[in-house]
Formats: C-alpha cells, structure tokens, sequence
C-alpha cells in the first residue's frame, strides 16, 4: 500500500492545514497515511555540533526517506510559510543523504486569508529547491477563508477546492507510479 507523509506548517491540533492534508489522503485514496511531527527545537549550529542531528530531525528524515510521497501543507504567516516548516526543513537539511531526492511531493496550503496561502506556497516551492524533490506543479490548492472550508466530520464542502485536490492526488498518483 502507498504510504504518504504530511507535513503541516502549523502545529494547531485543529489546525485547518492538518485538515487539508487528512483531506488530500482520502482524496488520494487507499493508502497509509503518517502525519509528521514538526515539534522540534530551532536549528542551532551549536545544538548541532554538540549533540549531532537531533532525533526528531532524524526521524523526520527517515520518514521521509521511507514514504511513497510527501504532502505539505503551510499556511501562510506575515506573506510566508510559517517558521516551524522552515526550521523542520533546516534541520532535515542537517540530516545524513538526502532524504528528498527524486521524492514526489504535493505542495498545498491553507490560511485565513482570501489569498489562501499563495505567497506562501510559493515561497515554500523556492525552499524545496536544493533538495531537488519531484515537486508537482499543478494544479494548485490555495484554501482561502480556511475556516469555513471544512464541514463537521473535516472534509472540504466547496467544490472547486474539492475539484483541485483530487485532480492533485490524480496527479501525485500518477508520478508516485513514475
């Protein structure tokens, strides 16, 4: 079965971002999905050096390493991703290989913004860049007005965003079977 690792921007337990991700797995289909913990101290060259890659970092990458593909989620904080994707991204830069390499990944976010998250997906992409993933260009998912996206149960009730998600799990899908 396919494993799929979400990474969320957001450490929220209700966190709309996480939503979008759990959405993006059933939309997908059948599959296992692990969401990634992104509890982890700010990347410290000190910390490093004295206590090597820290474990959650290293679990992180491993996870990484091991998915099919990888989904990540950011909303969007001051017209960027928000600092906790960043610093997790650091610190699996830190981490032994490159965990990313030729890895499938489907960028998506979600804010409460009317913009849902552009800037900061797009700034997210630039990120993804040295660790040369095989990142999906399309289509994109911006959630916008995020938290009335959502019904009871936490699948997405409009049907544009539902339409753009499974058309982006099609294609994950599709370069997962590449």
């Amino acid at each position: 079965m396919t494993t799929l690792l979400g990474l969320s921007g957001s450490l929220r337990k209700a966190a709309t971002n996480r939503k979008l991700l759990r959405e993006a797995a059933r939309l997908f289909g059948p599959c296992t999905y692990v969401e990634a913990d992104l509890q982890m101290p700010l990347y410290d060259g000190d910390l490093e050096q004295a206590e090597g890659v820290i474990p959650q970092a290293a679990t992180l990458a491993e996870q990484i390493a091991t998915a099919d593909a990888v989904l990540i989620s950011t909303p969007e904080y001051n017209k960027g991703p928000s600092g906790v994707l960043k610093n997790a991204l650091d610190w699996i830069s830190r981490a032994e290989g490159n965990p990313w390499a030729g890895k499938p990944v489907a960028v998506m976010s979600s804010a409460a913004g009317r913009a849902g998250g552009e800037r900061a997906q797009l700034i997210l992409r630039t990120y993804m860049v040295p660790f040369r993933p095989r990142l999906l260009m399309g289509p994109e998912v911006h959630l916008a007005a995020a938290q009335n996206q959502f019904d009871e149960d936490g699948h997405l009730t409009g049907e544009m965003y539902i339409k753009d998600l499974t058309a982006l799990m099609e294609n994950l899908r599709a370069e997962i079977s590449r």
